[in-house]
């Protein structure tokens, strides 16, 4: 019983960082003033918006420079990415290690790793090859059965041209449908 209790509490603890990873992936791809919008702090949905994770200075401008731009995006999508990751490895080293502990749920813990490292390589693998098409830069976040990849085009507009080039690459490195590809623009 003790065991089930522990191998259901690293599932449980996995599929929290797993939430939390894609709600901060949401987040710093989420909405973003447009035009006469920002002047007047109002958010016009479907809209995306690259955040810092601080509020607006009540439209002084002084926190503008706070505002992520591309490559800052980049940076702190693959930090939180891999604080993530990182995490739930650590969770899953732990319940492999704790005494007494049975062959199954170190084997479990084992596999949980190898999967989460299969996804950076993957991911890693993604992005590089993306890069190599001639974008600015890339970020993907895979999960079990979708993968997200973010794309700084240049413009903030993804042509059915960038879409079939990225898509291609994703599939192929992951053995995903197209249905399971999520490509998004960044600004």
């Amino acid at each position: 019983m003790s065991a089930r209790w522990k191998r259901n509490t690293v599932v449980a603890a996995m599929a929290v960082l797993v939430c939390a990873a894609a709600a901060l992936n949401w987040k710093y791809t989420g909405e973003q003033p447009a035009g006469d919008a920002e002047e007047t702090g109002t958010k016009i949905l479907g809209e995306a918006q690259l955040v810092s994770g601080q509020e607006d200075g009540g439209g002084d401008g002084g926190d503008e420079a706070a505002v992520y731009t591309g490559d800052d995006y980049f940076a702190s999508a693959r930090l939180t990415r891999q604080q993530a990751r990182d995490s739930a490895i650590s969770l899953l080293q732990e319940a492999a290690e704790q005494p007494g502990a049975d062959a199954s749920v170190a084997n479990e813990a084992s596999e949980g790793i190898q999967v989460l490292a299969g996804y950076t390589m993957v991911e890693a693998q993604i992005e590089n090859l993306v890069t190599a098409k001639g974008y600015a830069d890339c970020v993907a976040f895979m999960g079990e059965d979708s993968i997200s990849v973010v794309v700084d085009t240049g413009t903030g507009e993804l042509t059915a041209e960038d879409v079939a080039k990225i898509t291609d690459i994703t599939v192929t490195e992951t053995g995903y449908p197209a249905s399971g590809v999520k490509i998004m623009a960044s600004n």
